[in-house]
C-alpha cells in the first residue's frame, strides 16, 4: 500500500472565495480597490506572506505597511472557512484510498490553525496520520522538507506519492524526487503539458486507480 500525501488549497478544496474575501476586507481597511476573485487564486501557493505581498504589490501598498498587513489577514484567516468547498468526489475518494490500507497524509503552506479548522469544519481531520503546515518547519514548499516530513508516517512504510495541483507543487515533487500526481481543476497557470509530472487527472474517482500504478509498478 502507498503513502499519499496531499496538497490543500487548490487540491482537495476550493479555499479562494475565503481568501478573496479576506483579501478585500484588508483592502477596503486601507481604502484600496478590491481585488477580483481570479486575482486572489492567483496569489495561492506558497504561503501567506507571499499571499500578502502579491496583495500589496497590486494595490500598491507600501513595503513599510507588511507586518500590519499580515497581521490583519492572519487574524481573519483563522476563521474563514465558510465559502470553502471540496472539489467534488474527494470525501468519497479519501475515504477509498484508506479503506484499500493506504496511509494519507497532508502537506500544504497554509498556517497550522488555519489548516485544522478547515480540515475540522469540513470532517477531513480523520483520514490523514500526519499534517504538515506552512509553519511547521523553518522552510516551507516548494523545499522538500515539509513533504519529507509528511511522508514521516510513524509504523508505515510503502511507495510514497505526492498530489497536487500547482507549480509549487511540481517543483516540490521534483524537489523530494517522488512521483506527483497533477490534479487539472486547481490553480495552476501553467499548461498541463509544461509541469512535470507522473499523471493527471481531473476528477477525482480516477485517483484510486492511479495510485495502484504507482504502488504496484
Amino acid at each position: 500500500m502507498a503513502r499519499i500525501v496531499f496538497d490543500l488549497d487548490g487540491t482537495l478544496v476550493d479555499s479562494a472565495p475565503d481568501l478573496h474575501g479576506i483579501a478585500n476586507r484588508v483592502l477596503a481597511d486601507r481604502s484600496r480597490d478590491p481585488i477580483t476573485l481570479d486575482e486572489a487564486r492567483s496569489f495561492i501557493g506558497q504561503g501567506v506572506a507571499v499571499f500578502v505581498r502579491k496583495l500589496r504589490a497590486e494595490r500598491g501598498i507600501p513595503d513599510a505597511d507588511h507586518a500590519a498587513v499580515l497581521a490583519q489577514y492572519l487574524a481573519l484567516y483563522e476563521d474563514a472557512v465558510t465559502l470553502t468547498r471540496l472539489y467534488p468526489g474527494v470525501a468519497e475518494t479519501l475515504a477509498q484510498l484508506r479503506a484499500e490500507g493506504h496511509a494519507l497524509g497532508l502537506c500544504t503552506n497554509k498556517p497550522m490553525r488555519p489548516t485544522m479548522a478547515l480540515l475540522r469544519h469540513l470532517d477531513l481531520e480523520r483520514h490523514f496520520l500526519t499534517v504538515i503546515a506552512g509553519d511547521s518547519l523553518p522552510v516551507h514548499k516548494p523545499d522538500p522538507c515539509p513533504l519529507h516530513a509528511a511522508f514521516q508516517m510513524e509504523g508505515v512504510s510503502g511507495p510514497a506519492v505526492y498530489v497536487g495541483d500547482s507549480e509549487v507543487d511540481a517543483e516540490t515533487a521534483r524537489r523530494a524526487n517522488v512521483p506527483f500526481l497533477l490534479f487539472t481543476e486547481g490553480y495552476r497557470a501553467t499548461p498541463i503539458e509544461d509541469l512535470p509530472h507522473h499523471a493527471a487527472f481531473s476528477a477525482f474517482a480516477d485517483l484510486p486507480r492511479l495510485v495502484v500504478s504507482f504502488s504496484n509498478p
